[in-house]
């Protein structure tokens, strides 16, 4: 872990000494003791030291690849923006790559490389790491399918753990082995590595055709309906999460939660009885130091999507379509209206 010095107390400005590839860095950290979680007492400095002690798993799975900073200038209970371009006065080993926006715009956004720039991303105030699916070398082609299971009302993270198994399933009849990692919150993630041939919408309907599948075998337990008041009770498996520019909390980033869960890389094996709220900021260290990254090599073996896309044109030819995309999104070809359907009007339905 780095060391650090203490100045004179009035600035309330410590500089850690930041061990990487390129040697030592001093990273300047500004209000070092202030609270960024009330209820634990956990402070920024505290933060920066963790980022620092997991910074070699947490750069295999989020370094080099575009990534949003999600910033809180309080606490997690204040305002909160995200951050995505390099802001004026970055540090030289603070990275970025050009990538374009669903809206055809192309902007430079960050990449992490280097234990040094998680700790100038906490020092901007980052609580939340939303790296992209693709690398920056090639940033229109995802190097990871991603599925988010997000249990809906009346039901949590042990509804959600019967569904990943039978996606497991799904996704190896389709050629492809998952990794899994919790969210943080309630959900669980599952990720797949897969070459970078594909581009995002096509990953996007591999995703669908996979989930469609799920849903077919658990009708009543996980759903696809993108509209919340037609999912009831049932796991959402979230389709939309593989699209280009939607990123979900990165592997050990933490979460702005009260408790200062983590989302954590777990093995499958670990995922029965699993409680995902002892996954915290102060314990993920000791965790790696005893049982390791259950994601260490997850890029090593990337898989195809060519079933999946089979499975997806199978499912065409039946009639079932594209399914809606985010609000924020233009108009997608195929796309059905985006309006839900309490409020549809059938005349002008079809």
């Amino acid at each position: 872990m780095g060391g650090s010095r203490l100045p004179d107390m009035a600035s309330e400005r410590i500089t850690l000494t930041v061990p990487g590839p390129h040697g030592e860095r001093e990273v300047g950290l500004s209000s070092p003791n202030r609270v960024l979680w009330p209820e634990l007492g956990i402070t920024k400095r505290e933060l920066a030291e963790y980022a620092i002690a997991v910074s070699g798993p947490f750069l295999a799975a989020n370094g080099n690849r575009p990534v949003s900073l999600e910033r809180f200038p309080e606490t997690i209970d204040g305002e909160s923006f995200f951050s995505k371009n390099p802001p004026k006065g970055t540090p030289d080993y603070v990275e970025a790559v050009t990538v374009r926006y669903n809206s055809g715009r192309r902007h430079p956004q960050l990449v992490l490389t280097e234990p040094a720039a998680i700790v100038w991303a906490i020092q901007m105030n980052t609580i939340v790491f939303h790296p992209w699916a693709s690398l920056a070398g090639d940033t229109d082609n995802p190097v990871e399918l991603r599925i988010d299971l997000d249990p809906q009302p009346g039901t949590g993270f042990s509804e959600a753990v019967p569904a990943a198994h039978a996606l497991r399933e799904v996704l190896r009849e389709g050629g492809l082995e998952a990794w899994v990692k919790t969210s943080g919150n309630r959900g669980i993630h599952v990720f797949c590595p897969i070459e970078p041939t594909h581009e995002f919408l096509d990953v996007r309907h591999a995703v669908i055709a996979a989930a469609r599948e799920l849903e077919r075998r658990m009708p009543d337990k996980v759903t696809t309906n993108w509209w919340k008041e037609e999912r009831g009770d049932r796991i959402f498996v979230d389709f939309n999460q593989a699209n280009r520019d939607r990123t979900m909390a990165g592997a050990y980033s933490p979460r702005a939660l009260p408790t200062a869960t983590v989302s954590t890389p777990v093995g499958w094996d670990e995922l029965d009885g699993l409680d995902p709220a002892a996954f915290t900021v102060r314990s993920i260290p000791e965790r790696l130091a005893s049982v390791g990254d259950p994601w260490a090599g997850l890029l090593k073996a990337p898989g195809k999507i060519d079933t999946l896309l089979q499975w997806w044109e199978r499912d065409l030819a039946d009639g079932l379509g594209e399914l809606p995309f985010p609000p924020d999104f233009p108009k997608m070809p195929g796309e059905p209206p985006r309006v839900q359907p309490s409020r549809k009007n059938e005349a002008n339905w079809a």
